[in-house]
């Protein structure tokens, strides 16, 4: 029986040997509309495609590029702390990274993106929360705090209308950019000022030992919203962050992988435009709680899809991924037994 197995096994390596012998012959031009058209390759690009899209919807580097502006929208006011703490992210992706190349072939990886995506949706849910409970309980702004400083360097539209104002409503002051100067008293959640977001106000706060803010408020979830950022990478990085890439080195037939990874890679890079062109237009027009929670939603999005169209490619002959491809087989109950047969694992 084993003598039997070994025969088959070694017939299949002769036979896909030779079928890429062929292909790396084959001088026929390859015709984009001609991809789509054939029914397996046009799978495989749906899947290979759509998550190079999904890697960028889920926000991965809003937070790489923007994470000095997140930390300060979490209500830490020093630029050098934000840009100190916004390293721990690039750090965590680096090691998450690392962690990849270990589970990638033990857990397989649609089980390795499935774990990744549930973990990016709730970090992602605990940062929405967070920012809600920071813009909505931001502190109030003190006429008395206000008036302690020179009335030309009070925020105009305040005023004009000093009713009800918090640090949340005084940083998106309409008429001109306005900052925030936490409270003197001992504690940044007391009552500050409003005043005028220059260098010369920066420096008259900062004079008597007060904090000054111009992104985000002072909040005592800022810590929260760190937590929140670190267990995105550390849960996006050893999925999300690499998967994708691997299955579009895997899924397409031979003769049409580099055309086809070539779209899948301009999608990543077009997706990643859009996402990080438009990060900081929604934090300014919505709110950073409801941005989060948009990209909450669309990691829900990616994990329908990979549940659906993405096939599980581990230790698997091209042969064999494209004959699921061709039967489109999609199976929900991906976690097998241990023990079973890998080519049965998870498509």
């Amino acid at each position: 029986m084993a003598e039997e197995e070994v025969t088959r096994e070694m017939q299949e390596l002769k036979e896909s040997v030779e079928a890429e012998a062929r292909e790396r012959g084959s001088s026929e031009k390859v015709s984009l509309t001609a991809l789509v058209k054939t029914p397996t390759v046009r799978r495989a690009l749906v899947a290979g495609v759509g998550l190079q899209v999904f890697q960028q919807l889920v926000g991965i580097n809003t937070v790489m590029y923007y994470s000095p502006s997140i930390v300060q929208l979490a209500g830490f006011a020093s630029n050098q702390t934000a840009l100190a703490l916004s390293l721990v992210t690039s750090g965590l992706n680096a090691l998450g990274s690392i962690v990849s190349i270990y589970f990638i072939d033990r857990t397989g990886r649609r089980k390795l993106l499935v774990i990744s995506l549930v973990g990016v949706i709730a970090s992602l849910a605990l940062l929405s929360a967070v920012f809600h409970q920071t813009t909505t309980h931001s502190p109030a702004v003190g006429s008395a705090d206000t008036r302690h400083f020179d009335g030309s360097l009070t925020c105009p539209d305040y005023r004009t209308s000093s009713s009800g104002w918090d640090c949340t409503r005084c940083l998106k002051a309409s008429s001109t950019e306005c900052g925030f100067c936490a409270s003197g008293a001992g504690s940044k959640l007391l009552p500050g000022a409003c005043l005028l977001s220059n260098a010369t106000v920066r420096d008259a706060c900062h004079g008597e030992g007060r904090l000054w803010y111009t992104r985000g408020c002072p909040s005592r979830y800022g810590w929260l919203a760190m937590v929140g950022l670190a267990l995105y990478i550390a849960f996006f990085s050893p999925g999300m962050g690499t998967v994708p890439w691997i299955v579009n080195s895997e899924i397409y037939p031979l003769r049409h992988r580099g055309v086809c990874g070539g779209v899948a890679a301009t999608a990543n890079w077009v997706s990643n435009l859009v996402v990080a062109q438009s990060f900081l237009t929604l934090t300014g027009a919505i709110g950073p709680a409801w941005t989060f929670l948009i990209f909450g939603c669309l990691s829900v999005a990616a994990l329908a899809f990979v549940l659906v169209c993405v096939p599980e490619t581990k230790g698997l002959p091209i042969e064999e991924v494209e004959k699921m491809l061709e039967k489109r087989e999609v199976r929900l109950k991906f976690w097998a037994p241990r023990g079973r047969g890998s080519k049965n694992d998870g498509v």
